[in-house]
């Protein structure tokens, strides 16, 4: 584990999906209407690949393999730039829903269509929603069946659309060293409580300067890598409105569209970043070779 003190580089994150694909947009989009709706996750991308570009900063980008299909240069463009090739299924469909048959299809789908266009191996996973959790005891396990050898798809918080808020707050192997590895959005443990600090709606509901705080004070005080994440269409703020989304919807999908790529810039020049299979190299690798006892710590945070 990393002593306290020691600084590591962050790890970015992306979900690559459109606005109308979001989970909580679901009453209001139907699935087989996807393709009637204007796709802006083109011209997103680009905004977010220069961005990158221009701060010299590489990340993870868990792509929809619904989005490969249809502009696989987009995948091209992330591993030509450097980013990690990661995998966030294929039909953006919460885990513990489709159940184990169509998990594995989706795994197995969405991994070889991406390997196929970006011409690279895929071993990471984030499900979609943050889905997997005590209602998934199978996923893990169908995980590495399927070539996966680490997800970001457990969010250690209270939220009505997911969270697993007693899960723990770092990087862990729910099953013990060799297994698949969990490596979680940051969270801030507060009075007993763990907050979100992982970027997202979060990001553009708090204020910068909290933004930044809690993910120096993870990176630097704990000592702990923090893992951020963003989508494209949160630097969209022409984006169609779709109507008729009740009012908490609304508010947590528009508020402060306008702002994320500025904060970013922000975010990019105050904190060190880095792809997810860099930044956790040391323990994807030697999983196994890790002193006894200190999984247990690590699960424990």
């Amino acid at each position: 584990m990393q002593a306290r003190g020691q600084v590591r580089a962050n790890a970015l994150t992306v979900d690559v999906e459109d606005y109308f694909q979001v989970l909580a947009m679901a009453p209001y989009v139907r699935r087989d209407q996807w393709d009637r709706w204007p796709c802006r996750v083109e011209a997103s991308m680009d905004r977010l690949l220069q961005l990158c570009a221009d701060h010299r900063v590489y990340g993870t980008f868990f792509t929809l393999g619904w989005v490969a299909e249809r502009y696989p240069h987009i995948v091209r463009r992330i591993v030509a730039a450097g980013h990690e090739l990661a995998s966030h299924g294929h039909g953006h469909e919460r885990v513990w829903e489709i159940g184990p048959r169509a998990f594995r299809e989706d795994l197995l789908r969405a991994r070889q269509l991406l390997e196929d266009i970006g011409g690279v191996a895929v071993t990471g996973y984030r499900a979609p929603a943050f889905s997997i959790g005590p209602r998934t005891p199978w996923a893990r396990e169908i995980l590495l069946e399927t070539g996966h050898t680490y997800s970001s798809s457990v969010y250690p918080i209270r939220h009505d659309h997911y969270g697993e808020p007693d899960a723990p707050r770092q990087a862990h192997w729910p099953d013990g060293p060799g297994g698949l590895m969990e490596i979680p959005p940051a969270t801030l443990r507060v009075f007993g409580r763990h907050l979100p600090a992982g970027g997202g709606g979060y990001f553009r509901l708090l204020p910068y300067r909290a933004s930044r705080g809690a993910l120096r004070w993870i990176s630097q005080v704990e000592g702990q890598p923090a893992v951020f994440y963003i989508h494209p269409w949160e630097l969209d703020a022409e984006q169609p409105r779709i109507p008729g989304i009740d009012l908490r919807t609304r508010f947590r999908h528009y508020l402060n569209l306008g702002r994320t790529e500025e904060r970013l810039r922000c975010l990019f020049k105050d904190l060190p970043w880095d792809r997810i299979d860099r930044v956790f190299a040391a323990e994807l690798a030697g999983a196994r070779d890790w002193p006894a006892g200190q999984e247990v710590a690590a699960q424990a945070v």
